[in-house]
């Protein structure tokens, strides 16, 4: 999934003309966390998040985001997207995590996009935005951040090496006063936007980089 972009957001592009079927079968009422990433490869860490999400958010799905290629990443790097997809099944715990290709079905690039069109095609699901504390840190360079906050709740996982920069992150500032404590995280998803919490959990230290590099040695 693309998430960096150092200028204004443009217009968003929408999904592309044709693409009808996205393979989710998601019901109106239904709380439901969307988790995006390129999985380069999947690991326990987003086992992690994705697990206590559901858990902490009471949440009926947890839907894995497997993006096609971050145009901001060396493709050189990347595995295809078959393995990534496999890599994240393979990690995912449980049969109410599913991991899509939706990016590739709709035609998106971006997130803000991508939640765009999920939203759209699934009126009355009440989807909560899944993140490790890393990506909050960097959050405020994501294109059209803010309206990601706007459009739907927000969870933020801990993630090690990232619990003090991540909570005075600019995004986690800008929307302070939005900020749902943590006790109270059970009723996110059924909360308008902007609203957003910080879940605090045991750690788990895994991670992508760490994996691949170990793969190269």
């Amino acid at each position: 999934m693309s998430f960096f972009h150092a200028g204004p957001a443009p217009k968003a592009s929408g999904p592309r003309p044709g693409a009808l079927r996205d393979g989710l079968d998601l019901r109106p009422g239904m709380r439901v966390g969307l988790f995006g990433g390129s999985f380069n490869p999947a690991h326990d860490g987003h086992a992690h998040v994705a697990e206590t999400a559901m858990r902490r958010l009471d949440l009926d799905r947890v839907v894995w985001l497997v993006s096609p290629q971050n145009p901001l990443k060396d493709a050189r790097q990347t595995a295809p997207l078959a393995d990534r997809l496999a890599s994240a099944r393979a990690i995912a715990p449980g049969p109410r995590m599913i991991v899509s290709d939706f990016e590739t079905r709709a035609g998106t690039r971006w997130t803000v996009d991508t939640l765009r069109a999920l939203k759209a095609r699934h009126p009355g699901v009440r989807f909560v935005w899944l993140m490790g504390s890393d990506n909050l840190e960097s959050f405020h360079r994501w294109r059209g951040w803010t309206d990601i906050m706007r459009m739907m709740p927000v969870a933020v996982v801990a993630r090690p090496g990232s619990l003090l920069e991540s909570r005075s992150a600019p995004a986690a500032r800008r929307f302070a006063g939005h900020r749902v404590a943590s006790e109270e995280a059970r009723m996110l998803p059924l909360m308008g936007a902007p609203a957003w919490t910080y879940l605090t959990a045991p750690l788990n230290p895994s991670s992508s980089t760490a994996l691949r590099a170990k793969a190269q040695r």
